[in-house]
């Protein structure tokens, strides 16, 4: 599940994740249509923007880590800020890998397969 409120984002991350990855990707604009659709995509990864009006990506993932079944649902934040601290900050939250913006659409299904294979490895 991606969620991003830049409809330029979200659109690069579809062809990324979807036409050069082939995964299965539901994409929202807000914090708020994830909570909305997520019990019923049921994702394997959340791929978070950051900074979103509304609700933040940090709020976007508490409020996700809430419901039931998405507590150990790996997470990566995507991120223009991507200052150490920053970067630090987000790996306290349980985050599985930053990444920063712009990022590289010919790897970024790459980086999301490595990132699932290693948190469904035993």
């Amino acid at each position: 599940m991606h969620v991003d409120d830049d409809d330029d984002i979200r659109a690069i991350a579809q062809i990324a994740l979807e036409v050069v990855g082939g995964l299965t990707l539901a994409q929202c604009a807000s914090g708020a249509e994830a909570l909305d659709i997520v019990e019923d995509f049921a994702p394997d990864l959340f791929l978070l923007d950051v900074m979103m009006p509304g609700m933040t990506g940090e709020e976007t993932l508490a409020a996700l880590r809430e419901l039931p079944g998405m507590g150990s649902v790996p997470v990566v934040f995507m991120t223009a800020k991507a200052q150490v601290n920053d970067v630090e900050h987000l790996m306290t939250l349980g985050t599985a890998k930053v990444i920063a913006k712009p990022f590289d659409p010919l790897t970024l299904a790459a980086e999301i397969e490595t990132i699932l294979a290693e948190s469904t490895a035993p």
